[in-house]
């Protein structure tokens, strides 16, 4: 059950007037916020290796949902700097864009925004700096991701990239559990000699950027 489309009264005229462009590595977990009906658009993670090629495309899709909508909520953050400058590269969006913040600025990219901000993330590279973190999206897709990044190298030459890395962090949330994850990452683990920890994800980011758009709307359209 959806609880906002259940509660809110609104639910359709924001279902109407919203559209959502995220990641592959974090559309499920946004998904359980939103009205059944509000149009998305999962960009491939594979765009985060070359920022520029990110920055391109989601230019591209902004300037299309813009012509439909009257709000954006973007799944992504700096995402290795391809979102330095947020209000440059949205500068010439014709309605509001919201984004998850970590306090006055976007948060760093996928993990920062699942394990709850900026300091969260440095604690745990501090407690072990050779940490591999991952987040639900991660664990689901990481032979593909690991296609994509690294291409035909070598697992001995994977092995010597991550010849300094001693653990895989968890990140469970609610689209996926501790023991789905553990799972998914077992041949990982195996394959670069990691111990696997687990620290709890939260929604926390996210749910602020939606509250943020649907206020945003609310106020449009009257609602409460």
């Amino acid at each position: 059950m959806n609880q906002f489309t259940q509660s809110d009264p609104w639910s359709h005229l924001y279902s109407a007037r919203r559209r959502v462009i995220a990641c592959a590595t974090v559309i499920e977990e946004m998904l359980p916020l939103l009205p059944a009906g509000v149009p998305y658009e999962v960009l491939d993670f594979g765009l985060h290796l070359i920022p520029e090629n990110l920055k391109k495309v989601l230019q591209e899709k902004i300037d299309q949902a813009s012509q439909q909508a009257e709000v954006l909520l973007l799944g992504y953050g700096l995402c290795g700097n391809a979102l330095e400058k947020p209000d440059e590269l949205l500068s010439d969006a014709d309605v509001p864009i919201f984004m998850p913040m970590d306090e006055d600025h976007p948060v760093d990219d996928c993990v920062g925004l699942l394990i709850g901000g900026r300091d969260c993330y440095y604690a745990e590279q501090c407690e072990v700096a050779g940490t591999f973190f991952m987040i639900p999206g991660w664990s689901r897709h990481w032979r593909r991701i690991f296609g994509q990044e690294f291409g035909n190298v070598s697992v001995e030459m994977a092995k010597r990239l991550f010849e300094h890395y001693e653990r895989s962090l968890l990140i469970p949330t609610p689209v996926m559990s501790k023991g789905e994850m553990r799972e998914n990452v077992e041949e990982f683990n195996r394959l670069f000699g990691f111990r696997c920890e687990s620290r709890e994800g939260t929604m926390r980011l996210l749910y602020e950027a939606w509250q943020n758009a649907k206020a945003f709307l609310g106020f449009a359209t009257g609602g409460t």
